[in-house]
This record gives structure tokens, sequence and C-alpha cells, in this order.
């Protein structure tokens, strides 16, 4: 099937089948394997009709192919999505909206480490452009740990246009710059955010740059001059959450 795609490991399995085990063809496991978290699989997947094949570890290595850290268990899954606008979410969300905008991202480790710090962080989306972008796929769904599955991922073809009706919700804009006058440590982060991350190469575009609100730069105080985008974004949303913290806390 042209949206048939594999998952692999416990985390990504276990997000599927209580997330949205409907979309869930089938599940191989390792037929060694007799753990408490593969009978929790199994009974779960038994409650939600998916099938489970037990299998030697020849045919649990060919169906997993090049992922060799599969831990016993891969699925296949239909990665066919309905369409979801940022509306959707929004419109239901009863707290200020927490948002990461990926602009341009290739390398699907990143992506996916992207996806797991903002499962990590509780954000209520990621927003990435159709074009000139990985996409999800069985290395971001891997690297993710199950947040693939549980983060909603909303595509958009116009990107700019996005971020612009995203300011008429009152949510702001920030980026990162390394050369920006603005610390992140010494800004005051507004409640409704969305964070802008650039491409791996190049950083964001010069549209996404001018839809900014503010551009801040990550301070660096040892000797390496750069940081890998999936680590920036790790510590741009890890500073936000901390802030948003103190103020419902009132402090």
């Amino acid at each position: 099937m042209k949206n048939k795609r594999l998952i692999v490991g416990f985390h990504a399995t276990n997000a599927r089948l209580w997330q949205n085990p409907k979309s869930l063809y089938e599940i191989y496991i390792l037929d060694s394997k007799d753990d408490q978290r593969t009978r929790e699989v199994i009974q779960k997947a038994q409650q939600e009709n998916v099938h489970v094949y037990f299998v030697d570890e020849q045919r649990i290595q060919s169906l997993a192919g090049q992922y060799t850290k599969h831990q016993g268990i891969v699925a296949f899954i239909d990665a066919s999505r309905p369409f979801t606008h940022i509306d959707d979410i929004l419109d239901n969300l009863q707290e200020p909206p927490f948002l990461l905008i990926l602009d341009g991202i290739t390398d699907p480790h990143n992506l996916g480490a992207a996806l797991r710090v903002a499962d990590a962080m509780g954000l209520h989306a990621v927003i990435a452009p159709k074009d000139k972008s990985v996409g999800l796929n069985t290395t971001v769904s891997k690297v993710a740990c199950g947040a693939a599955e549980t983060v909603p991922y909303i595509t958009v073809t116009n990107l700019s246009r996005t971020m612009k009706e995203l300011k008429k919700r009152q949510i702001w804009i920030y980026g990162t710059e390394m050369d920006a006058k603005a610390n992140l440590y010494d800004v005051d982060l507004p409640l409704g955010i969305a964070w802008v991350m650039g491409s791996e190469g190049t950083g964001m575009r010069r549209l996404t740059k001018e839809n900014c609100d503010v551009l801040v730069s990550i301070p660096m105080y040892g000797t390496v001059e750069s940081l890998n985008v999936s680590v920036s974004t790790g510590i741009v949303l890890s500073e936000t959450k901390r802030q948003h913290i103190l103020k419902l806390k009132g402090v």
C-alpha cells in the first residue's frame, strides 16, 4: 500500500497503540520476548483488534532492515493522516498556545529529536512547510521515541502566511539568530508563543525571519560557535517552559 510505513521499537509502537490504534496494520514481535512490556503491548493490541505475529530473529531483522535497534518489535502503519489545520488545535486550547515552527529541516534525526523535545516540553503542535522538509518517516519515528505519534505535526503550503495568521491570534513569533542583540536568558518570553528554528545549513529563510516579532541569540560560553538545530530547540523550549511555569505561579 502506498501509505504503509514501518515503525520500530517499543516507544513508537506503544504510542500508536494508545494514540491511533486504527492506523496499525500489524505488529511483529520476536518470539523469544516474554517480558512485562511485551505482554502489555500484546494485551493492548488484542483489545484494539490489531494482528500480532511472533517471528524469529532472522525475520524480525529482515522486517526492520537498516534499523538494528528494533528492540524485538516492529509494526506497519497507515501513514496517511487526515489534514489538520492549526486552527483545529488552537480553537480547542484551554491554555496559552506553545508552538514550534521548523523552517526547512531536512535531516530526519534532527526532526525526530525536535519532536521528542516538543513532546517533553508539552508543545501543542509543530508546524513545518510541505516543501523542502524531511517529513515523517521511519527514521523520524524511531528517533522521536513515540513523539512522532503524539505531537501534532502540521504541514502548510505557505509558512509566512501561517505565521501572520498566528499573529492575528495574539501569538508572538520568536526566532533564533546568532547575531541577535537580545539574549535568550534576558528576554521576557510571553505565554502565547511560537518558536521558529531554521534549517541545519542556512537557518531561517528571509521571509520567515522577516515575519518574526523578536530575534534572540543563545549565549555560548564555551569554544563552539554553533549548535545543532535540535539542541538549540531543546534550549529555547526548556527556557520558555521554565518562564511559563513561573508566570503561571505568579512568581
